[in-house]
């Protein structure tokens, strides 16, 4: 996968970074095991399942090029980028879509503008590959929701994806970081998938008995018998 800017963003605009750099501060301080009061024993976290970590280090997050300051609804910026001669880019790091364009969809809210955060990279997948550009998977402390879309950036790879996301936070007051992320975008391989539906065979039935035992009996099951390498 490529990333591209501009030459003169090169050192000035923070570059996209795998997700796997990009784990956030309360995901790393949390336990792996916590006390458990139904069970009245300690049990795993979040932070010991697999399909959840993978899921955050999947692909590479987009990170927001300065700090903004949201205050009573206002948002604010300081972002010097010089004359940029490659391409007509936006010099700001977010703007806005009106309400009107998510009417009637669970993201409209009156006198509610979606933002849109800019992406000053290009990028290009190899071919047959599009990118899935969804919201930080597994970050809903972050004050905003991104709404996710599906662009083929093998052959749409000489222009910039934008992000557009909904401020879910009207209460929130404080800064938004320089390298907060905005995005996660994910490789998918194209194909015509078609969907089979039948019962599960006896020893299909079997199968899954022996392994719901297996994994009641015994931790990790899955992350040393089924978990593919990542990286």
């Amino acid at each position: 996968m490529t990333f591209r800017c501009a030459p003169e963003l090169i050192g000035r605009v923070p570059p996209p970074l795998p997700a796997v750099e990009g784990i956030p501060g309360w995901f790393k301080q949390m336990p792996q095991k916590a006390f458990n009061a139904i069970a009245q024993c300690d049990t795993p976290t979040v932070k010991k399942c697999p399909p959840f970590v993978d899921a955050m280090t999947f692909g590479f997050l987009m990170p927001l090029p300065c700090d903004v300051t949201v205050r009573d609804g206002e948002f604010s910026w300081e972002l010097d980028l010089p004359h940029d001669t490659t391409s007509d880019i936006v010099h700001s790091p977010i703007s806005f879509h009106d309400e009107s364009q998510v009417a009637d969809t669970p993201f409209h809210r009156d006198d509610r503008f979606i933002i849109k955060f800019h992406n000053f990279w290009t990028i290009e997948t190899p071919p047959g590959y599009s990118l899935l550009f969804t919201h930080p998977v597994n970050r809903p402390d972050l004050p905003f929701t991104t709404v996710t879309g599906l662009v083929d950036s093998d052959t749409y790879a000489d222009n910039h994806v934008h992000f557009p996301a909904f401020w879910h936070d009207p209460d929130f007051n404080g800064v938004l970081p320089k390298g907060t992320p905005i995005a996660q975008c994910m490789p998918m391989k194209r194909t015509n998938w078609q969907p089979r539906v039948e019962g599960l065979s006896e020893d299909d039935a079997a199968r899954m008995r022996r392994l719901s035992s297996d994994i009641k009996q015994e931790a990790g099951v899955y992350r040393r018998q089924f978990r593919a390498r990542k990286r």
